[in-house]
């Protein structure tokens, strides 16, 4: 039998501390205490008990990947980005103009700029020389660090205006005593000075036939198409009815959705026109056409919807938000038909009641969806059967027209969201969906309209809004006002917004600017007077955590927990940094149950960055909120013969003793180490 810790109204959020509300209470035969817990009736043999169980949802920790970065690229990351590339004509060119160290390469949105500047760079200093940059105000302030290849992509309008003949003649002088090179690249609508030609390169995308070919090629030599498939499908690529779909569909993506339609027509044996039926769908036309066809469907809006917001959900989680949204949308139109006649006398079948309704197969085949292979998801003990449409793009295309084209309909998916209960992983495919549809929004109310799940109690909504402002911010143009609004929260009075910042920088959008997000998080904490709540100190933990799980981060991460340690004692700053030490010297931070992305004991930091590890062991010791904790944890290392060498322990007790003289807290741990050495040494001899 197990007593389990009772839940109580308002604790149903992951967040909660778990504390019940005042007083004891008795009802429908359950019995609320104050303290401790309460067990009726008898109990033979083991009793397990379990205080503070989390009953929220299960939030995804899972992060993406940012496709933009500030600071280094990691060389997986370019070696993924260049897996199938194909040079573009413009490319003989683009080299010939960063023999001056600067390129200005000017693109359409999709046209593969992007990946065509990794390569320009990747061919001069490798796949792990390539650092990024933010978009800067003024480039003219900007001074290159390192003999590296620089890339910034989607310079900014204000930064372009400023950006003329005697800026790009200093910087390309400056890259050139550097030993660097720097690729920036604009969007053709930018209007750029017209003295910046002598750097100026109008990108022009590769064919999509010769994108698709490659593709072809690579599916090949990964196994998935043997020799006669692939031959099969490159005789499809050049039939008239391919080759004419690439002729008004020519930008590389649409070489790599051609290649995979092929893949299934060669392989699956998919019809030849079902195969272009589905490239064509992904289309705005395409989404516009079939919201109009379906506009009297409440049923076929809601789920055409509920696929688009929640790609990659199993059926019964598009099922039920399908249901909640067409109620809502039903009530938008007018009253049903009138039915005339009795039953079986003179009425039509449409005025009939169906009380059962279509097979969910069947509907999903009204708009164009279909279930995929079931899968086993990461972490779970179910099987998953995903829902997805037919064509490649239609998800994409369907969602951004129902959001922005149709009045009330964003307002709706909002309250669907809200009213349908969580399921895992809703927060990570809803935020992206929803950050790829604000991505292309106007206006003022583009961020404001995430505010009420920003500032929600529960965590898995702060998350779906942390998951949409990642998205956001891979598109240049939103940058700016990303930034701005994560700036606003941070310094905000409810612990809410800061929750959601954090939980923002513990993800996609901390990966790419994490300098950027540790001043965020630092700012999150800096509330003099206030106490480090629950909730904050779960997701600046969960934060770092992410940030550490990059290598590169490591060193930046330690220096703010170094700060952190030195703030006042009653602040929010000195809590997290007291946890944090605390926590990686008992176990590991984040704790082992707790939200995390990779996990760091002090044995690790200290074997990987002696010397900053050591600062912060240091500090902690002269702390008395951790000198307890600390010291315990270097009696563990030095009892762990592994740890003990892992982390150098006879140097770090050397350095502590040359450093004890300035610091009473090091001194009193160098003096119980000396005591507790010499009480073993005298137990042994005797």
């Amino acid at each position: 039998m197990s007593a389990v810790a009772d839940t109580f109204p308002g604790s149903d959020d992951e967040d909660s501390d778990g504390v019940p509300g005042p007083g004891s209470s008795y009802r429908d035969n359950q019995q609320r205490v104050a303290q401790g817990f309460a067990v009726m009736g008898g109990i033979r043999g083991d009793a397990n008990v379990f205080i503070g169980v989390q009953t929220d949802e299960d939030v995804s920790e899972r992060i993406r990947k940012p496709r933009l970065r500030e600071g280094p690229y990691p060389a997986d990351d370019v070696r993924a980005r260049l897996h199938g590339f194909v040079e573009p004509p413009t490319h003989t060119r683009c080299r010939k103009v960063l023999n001056s160290n600067l390129l200005v390469l000017r693109a359409g949105s999709g046209t593969g700029a992007g990946t065509a500047a990794f390569a320009l760079l990747a061919e001069r200093y490798g796949i792990d020389g390539i650092t990024g940059l933010d978009s800067p105000d003024d480039l003219s302030r900007w001074r290159p660090k390192e003999p590296c290849g620089y890339l910034l992509q989607g310079l900014s309008p204000q930064a372009a205006d400023l950006l003329g003949e005697v800026v790009c003649t200093a910087l390309a002088s400056l890259l050139r005593r550097s030993g660097a090179h720097l690729v920036v690249t604009v969007r053709t609508e930018t209007t750029l000075p017209a003295d910046t030609l002598p750097w100026q390169v109008a990108h022009c995308p590769p064919p999509p036939a010769e994108v698709a070919v490659k593709r072809l090629s690579i599916m090949a030599e990964a196994g998935e198409l043997t020799t006669g498939q692939e031959a099969d499908a490159l005789r499809h690529l050049v039939s008239a009815n391919f080759a004419g779909h690439l002729d008004t569909h020519s930008l590389p993506g649409d070489g790599v959705a051609v290649a995979e339609g092929l893949r299934d027509l060669v392989v699956a044996g998919k019809p030849a026109a079902s195969v272009l039926a589905d490239l064509r769908t992904g289309s705005p036309a395409a989404a516009r056409k079939a919201l109009t066809e379906a506009r009297d469907r409440a049923d076929r809006i809601s789920l055409m919807a509920a696929i688009s917001l929640l790609p990659d959900q199993d059926r019964t989680v598009v099922e039920r938000f399908s249901a909640i949204l067409r109620a809502h949308i039903d009530g938008r139109g007018g009253p049903p038909p009138a039915v005339t006649g009795r039953p079986g006398h003179g009425e039509t079948a449409a005025a009939r009641h169906d009380v059962l309704g279509p097979a969910f197969e069947d509907r999903l085949a009204a708009v164009g969806a279909r279930l995929l292979q079931p899968r086993s998801g990461a972490a779970r003990r179910y099987l998953v059967q995903p829902v997805g449409f037919s064509g490649r793009h239609r998800s994409d295309a369907l969602l951004r027209s129902l959001w922005l084209e149709y009045e009330g309909m964003a307002e709706l998916l909002w309250k669907s969201l809200d009213e349908a209960p969580h399921h895992p992983c809703v927060e990570l495919a809803a935020g992206e969906a929803i950050g790829k549809v604000l991505a292309h929004a106007t206006g003022p109310d583009t961020l404001r309209q995430l505010h009420p799940f920003a500032a929600s109690d529960k965590r898995w909504r702060r998350r779906l809004v942390a998951n949409a402002l990642g998205e956001m911010v891979q598109h240049p143009a939103l940058t700016g006002a990303v930034r701005e609004q994560l700036r606003q929260w941070s310094r905000a009075a409810p612990v809410a917004l800061r929750c959601t910042v954090a939980e923002t920088c513990g993800g996609s959008y901390g990966l790419a600017r994490p300098t950027a997000a540790l001043k965020l998080l630092d700012t999150v904490l800096d509330r003099p007077g206030e106490e480090l709540e629950v909730p904050l100190r779960t997701a600046v933990s969960f934060a770092l955590s992410a940030l550490l799980s990059e290598d590169a981060n490591h060193a930046l991460v330690l220096d703010f927990l170094r700060e952190w340690q030195g703030a006042g004692p009653s602040t929010p700053r000195h809590g997290l940094a007291v946890h944090a030490v605390e926590s990686m010297s008992k176990a590991s931070f984040p704790l082992p149950k707790a939200p995390g992305v990779r996990r760091v004991r002090l044995a690790d930091l200290l074997a990987v960055h002696p010397e900053r590890a050591r600062g912060i062991v240091v500090a902690a010791l002269d702390d008395p909120a951790t000198h307890e904790a600390v010291a315990a944890g270097l009696f563990l290392i030095e009892g762990d013969p592994e740890l003990r060498r892992r982390a150098a322990f006879p140097g770090l007790l050397t350095d502590l003793a040359a450093a004890a003289r300035d610091h009473r807290g090091v001194l009193r741990f160098v003096l119980r180490h000396h005591r507790s050495r010499t009480s073993s040494t005298k137990r042994f001899a005797s």
